[in-house]
């Protein structure tokens, strides 16, 4: 029987296919007694599986160079469980002195460990355990022969839709290697790690599902509308007749954006526009110059630090950064500065913190860490002599932060000056406006800062008092609140009036369907994901900045986000 479920579109575009359940029924494992003669053979073949394991989350490692870094976090952090003697060490154990079968030895240990992670205050930590359970799978899988390979191609054509409770990073980022369609989910949110894979790789998917993997069977016939939010579970002929001409449609819009790529970005009446790329690796910086990006905008340099017991020094951070710049031959590249904190720790890191969404991140860690910001100071100072740089600072609330970061950097250019290195003395400086109190008070960013770019996913989340990373409120998030507005309205404004620079780089940017808005905002950067930039391109070769500039202006008197959203809707 046909019917229709309504979620968040995170991933854009139409997937018809057949489906296939992804379940953690593996982990409720038989348990029996192994013969002795038998016990050091089942060590070892819980090692193999280990070792197996470890060498798929090592492919997946270096093939994830156009993936986020938080991806290249998320496979080394499941590489760190399985080197952990707490879960393999202590299920060896459980073999050798109870005569256990490896896989019931291996879940009890996951399940110790798993109780351990609930008792943690910090939620952070806490919401580890899934982790834990994700790649205690990987290893049953192997272990009971049954690898969770996804299904091939079928012969009608169609590809697989994925249906699961929940998808990591790691799952979504390995779908590129198989005929996956799409993927449906029972929880997420359009922030969420995995959701932003899933743009990146051009993967539609809607998520918030609640109970889909309980309503759809194995094998039945699936329509992802991505665009919509909507699921179609067993369409008739008619429906699926025209989902594969919108399909088609939508494919031929994709192919035809390929034109795109040396057109010069400038509304109808001839305002220019730049359109750069956020990147996360250094090789990201191949993919945006392939869709002939004007720069980066955001080079995100967390994968530098992430996944590893010690901060890395400044030779490896200059040749990340000037293999960048390099690159980019004389494009402008924008560097942030090391954004940890929130839903991003470091494996050295040993504190703890209740609410660490509101604690010591972004540019707080690094000041109170000024040795370690010293020497990414001076590794970005350094690559800044092979081409165009501009160094970002995080989450800025104050001018004392401001202020002390140009004092940091001014010791870190004194240093270089001692050692006759030689770096780009003007090196500009931006910050980032992500909070309110930073949209607030401009004048003392402007007065000190050669450029500003505007975090709108962090900037909504505290605006709104909302965790974008929490299920339960992700319904919540919405770009298009007028408080969320008039912040961003007014940060561009203040940064035309001051002459610096403003770009949008979260989320928003990439966004075709707010390009007009902020077009008429007085918005002339944009810096996205590679993927989008052609996207993005077309609805602002098809924008009048003037006619659009007075009916942003209306738009951004009104109060009532729904009214906010019809008008719009109607730009």
């Amino acid at each position: 029987m046909s019917f229709t479920v309504h979620g968040l579109a995170v991933s854009q575009g139409i997937a018809i296919g057949h489906a296939h359940l992804v379940s953690h029924a593996l982990l409720e494992v038989a348990h029996f007694t192994v013969a002795p003669k038998h016990v050091e053979a089942e060590v070892t073949r819980l090692r193999s599986a280990v070792a197996k394991v470890k060498s798929e989350l090592a492919g997946l490692k270096a093939a994830s160079g156009s993936a986020p870094s938080e991806v290249d976090a998320f496979l080394g952090m499941h590489i760190m469980f399985l080197e952990d003697p707490m879960l393999v060490d202590a299920a060896e154990a459980l073999i050798l002195t109870r005569r256990a079968n490896a896989e019931w030895a291996l879940v009890q240990q996951m399940e110790l460990l798993v109780e351990q992670f609930e008792a943690i205050e910090d939620a952070y930590l806490r919401e580890r355990k899934a982790d834990v359970v994700q790649v205690v799978e990987r290893v049953v899988k192997v272990l009971l022969g049954h690898p969770g390979h996804l299904p091939p191609k079928r012969k009608d054509g169609l590809g697989t839709i994925v249906v699961a409770h929940d998808l990591s990073p790691t799952d979504t980022i390995g779908f590129k290697d198989h005929a996956v369609a799409g993927f449906i989910t029972d929880v997420g949110g359009p922030t969420g790690h995995t959701a932003i894979v899933a743009r990146s790789l051009s993967i539609p998917a809607v998520v918030a599902l609640r109970h889909i993997r309980h309503v759809v069977k194995d094998d039945e016939l699936v329509i992802i509308d991505g665009i919509r939010g909507v699921v179609i579970v067993d369409p008739d002929e008619r429906v699926l007749e025209e989902y594969r001409l919108r399909k088609a449609a939508v494919e031929l819009e994709r192919s035809k954006l390929k034109r795109l790529k040396s057109t010069r970005a400038a509304t109808l009446d001839g305002e220019e526009v730049q359109i750069l790329a956020n990147i996360e690796l250094p090789p990201d910086a191949i993919q945006a110059k392939g869709v002939e990006a004007d720069g980066v905008g955001l080079f995100r340099t967390e994968f530098l630090f992430m996944s590893r017991d010690s901060w890395p020094d400044e030779d490896e951070q200059f040749e990340a950064y000037k293999a960048v710049v390099k690159t980019m031959a004389g494009k402008p590249v924008t560097v942030r500065t090391l954004d940890v904190g929130a839903d991003k720790e470091l494996e050295g890191a040993t504190r703890s913190e209740d609410n660490p969404a509101l604690g010591l991140r972004a540019i707080r860690y690094c000041l109170a860490e000024p040795k370690m910001f010293l020497t990414q100071l001076r590794a970005l100072l350094r690559a800044s002599h092979f081409g165009r740089m501009k160094i970002l600072i995080p989450m800025l609330a104050s001018s004392h932060e401001i202020d002390q970061t140009l004092v940091l950097l001014e010791k870190a250019k004194a240093q270089l000056r001692e050692r006759k290195i030689k770096f780009d003395e003007s090196v500009p400086v931006g910050g980032m406006i992500e909070v309110p109190a930073a949209a607030l008070c401009l004048g003392a960013f402007t007065r000190r800062l050669q450029f500003l770019s505007i975090g709108t996913n962090d900037l909504i989340q505290y605006t709104l008092a909302i965790d974008r990373g929490n299920e339960a409120v992700a319904h919540l998030y919405n770009p298009l609140h007028p408080a969320v507005l008039r912040l961003i309205h007014q940060t561009i404004q203040a940064g035309a009036k001051a002459g610096v620079d403003v770009s949008v780089c979260g989320e928003m940017a990439g966004d075709p369907d707010c390009a007009r808005l902020l077009i008429g905002m007085g918005l002339r950067q944009f810096s996205m994901h590679p993927a989008q930039i052609l996207e993005v391109k077309q609805a602002i070769l098809r924008a009048d900045a003037a006619d659009l500039t007075p009916k942003v202006q209306r738009l951004l008197k009104l109060d009532d986000p729904d009214r906010v959203r019809e008008a719009v809707e109607k730009l």
